[in-house]
């Protein structure tokens, strides 16, 4: 199978223009938007019949690359995605060279073990050239604790020789103010990435409003499966747009656990099979701390330990 030039218009597909006036009409934009679009809700949005909806759609996934590839084809595919770099060698090393593009990174641990410095420090790393451990693209940081702080980015990108005005205003910040706005953000990601060339989104955290509005075991089924939705979002962004997407969670204790590590992660088993990577985080002694592959696909289960400081992250002398 020979690699096609993907289109960057609707148009390009080779739809008739009455269509495509009805899709634009409709918020549908781009190829991307349509290849993730609901066909039995567009066929009703639009007036036209299901087949001609599903042929459609059919067309913009096939440009898009979303068809049948061989196992060679994935290989070479997977094996050329460009990573952001964490600022920490050790941490590189554990996530097979840094934080890939197409590919969900979740990043999991109690209060202070560095989830929050991790997603500052790649939303500056992001924007460095690829020589340099970066994508020369902007990042999205939707905060939904409060926990983002102009300050870190500063200091950051000054101890990497960037302007810290220019860093920041290559990082779109939004803060979430529940499960609906969190999830109205990420579908408005769709326009976004494209038009601004962003290169990594980060949700910190994904699960934070989710316990607040939907506590208590009566309330476990509604809060995981619209905590699916988010996720398979999320999912989507990824790989159409070949952005790297970085969620942090909480951890919650096991009273039932008596030998090993009693804390979990937060978001049940939705949220374990939704990532590509998941990292565990601890606090070790002073500014040190561990880094534990837990679930990863092509990763094997390893540790690794970096240090927080006030450059950022880094490994330790």
């Amino acid at each position: 199978m020979s690699e096609v030039k993907k289109p960057k218009t609707i148009e390009e597909l080779g739809i008739s223009s009455t269509i495509v006036k009805k899709l634009y009409s409709a918020g549908i934009t781009t190829v991307e938007a349509l290849a993730v679009a609901n066909a039995q809700e567009l066929s009703q949005m639009l007036g036209i019949p299901l087949p001609t909806v599903q042929k459609i759609i059919s067309q913009a996934r096939n440009a898009l690359g979303l068809g049948f590839k061989t196992a060679l084809e994935l290989k070479r595919e997977r094996s050329n995605l460009p990573k952001i770099t964490t600022g920490s060698r050790n941490l590189d090393n554990l996530l097979g060279g840094g934080v890939e593009v197409k590919t969900i990174t979740e990043f999991f641990g109690e209060f202070g073990s560095g989830k929050t410095q991790i997603c500052h420090q790649l939303a500056v790393n992001v924007q460095l050239p690829p020589e340099k451990g970066g994508l020369n693209r902007k990042a999205v940081y939707i905060d939904t604790e409060g926990t983002f702080r102009w300050e870190r980015i500063e200091a950051m990108a000054r101890a990497l020789g960037l302007d810290p005005d220019k860093v920041m205003e290559n990082i779109f910040y939004v803060r979430a103010v529940n499960t609906d706005h969190q999830m109205a953000v990420t579908e408005e990601l769709k326009e976004l990435i494209p038009k601004e060339n962003i290169g990594l989104v980060v949700i910190d955290s994904i699960t934070s409003h989710f316990r607040a509005e939907y506590p208590g075991r009566e309330n476990l089924a509604p809060r995981q499966q619209k905590l699916n939705r988010h996720l398979h979002q999320l999912m989507a962004l990824a790989e159409l747009y070949n952005v790297a997407i970085v969620i942090t969670n909480q951890v919650m204790a096991r009273p039932d656990i008596f030998y090993g590590d009693p804390t979990m992660a937060v978001g049940g088993h939705v949220l374990y099979h939704a990532p590509g990577v998941r990292v565990q985080l601890k606090k070790s002694r002073g500014n040190r701390r561990i880094a534990r592959i837990v679930d990863a696909p092509h990763l094997p289960e390893s540790e690794a330990v970096f240090v927080i400081t006030d450059a950022g992250i880094r490994d330790p002398d």
